[in-house]
């Protein structure tokens, strides 16, 4: 029987186990922003609680990968949790980070619409940064969770396709708003364009008019941890 595009989707997850990780060398000027991208994960359970609330309308042979995504930002939330406590939590960004979690829970667009915009539009844009600008131990949480979140972003694509869901203006108004927060703290650092405020707005608006964004080309070669840069506690677990 040939597979359908969600069981393709499902065959490609990989599980991974998160690990408490020891804090690095952050590149300089982008320490404010990483801890509010490190803030902004208050947004992963609540997107998996977006697919949970859309079960019962989607097709059924998509059950089984929406079910392990939802388990994916369960995930998620630990891993950058373990990142919060090795590089340290910024309270009031923690604050913000929570009210736009409640602007967005609030938001009366479907559910899927808002978890596609939220993985495309915001977490395709923090994962590279966190590539380009983290210490090793976010460079690998990273990359774990990058491999998730094409799956996710396919996904919901999909869905949205199959459900004839758009994109509300006032959704994608409130998704500026989120990545202009998050980015917020670069204004002053005009030296490195991966430490530009212009540059990631950039990438988020292009991920989500024209679903890519020439940008980010350099993610596939941006440094990923050697193993020797890791403590053997720091190392995720793979299945």
């Amino acid at each position: 029987m040939r597979q359908t595009p969600y069981q393709k989707l499902y065959n490609r997850k990989r599980k991974w186990t998160p690990v408490q990780t020891t804090a690095g060398q952050l590149k300089e000027g982008s320490e404010e922003t990483i801890r509010r991208i490190l803030a902004i994960r208050h947004m992963e359970l609540p997107v998996g609680e977006f697919i949970k609330a859309s079960l019962k309308e989607v097709p059924s042979h998509s059950m089984e990968l929406l079910l392990s995504n939802i388990k994916d930002e369960e995930n998620h939330d630990i891993a950058l949790g373990y990142a919060v406590k090795s590089i340290g939590e910024d309270r009031e960004a923690e604050a913000e980070a929570k009210r736009l979690r409640d602007a967005w829970m609030a938001h009366p667009a479907h559910t899927i619409a808002k978890a596609l915009v939220a993985e495309r539009g915001i977490f395709f844009t923090i994962l590279p940064f966190m590539r380009f600008n983290g210490d090793a131990g976010l460079r690998t949480i990273s990359a774990d969770i990058s491999r998730d979140e094409q799956i996710h972003v396919a996904t919901n694509s999909l869905l949205c396709t199959e459900l004839n869901l758009d994109i509300p203006p006032s959704l994608d108004k409130l998704r500026k708003a989120t990545v202009a927060w998050i980015y917020e703290p670069l204004g002053k650092y005009t030296g490195d364009k991966y430490l530009s405020k212009k540059f990631w707005q950039d990438q988020s608006d292009n991920l989500m008019y024209k679903g890519k964004t020439n940008g980010l080309s350099d993610t596939k070669k941006a440094r990923m941890p050697a193993f020797f840069e890791h403590s053997n506690v720091n190392l995720p677990q793979y299945s």
